[in-house]
């Protein structure tokens, strides 16, 4: 799985009543492959994130 800066991240829960995380990738490797820099959307913090198998990409428009 690859991303660019400006993607969005979005993992999946494994709750119906929890919702789905989403993320904006900030930084990434020269081609794109994890691990990528995330800020998360729900309290702005960043972090080193790997992807599992709950999560994909929405490319930046």
């Amino acid at each position: 799985m690859k991303a660019a800066v400006g993607d969005q991240v979005v993992v999946a829960s494994a709750h119906t009543d929890v919702p789905a995380r989403e993320g904006e990738v900030v930084a990434v490797s020269d081609d794109g492959q994890p691990p990528w820099r995330v800020r998360w959307a729900e309290d702005e913090h960043e972090s080193v994130y790997v992807p599992g198998p709950d999560t994909f990409v929405r490319r930046r428009e």
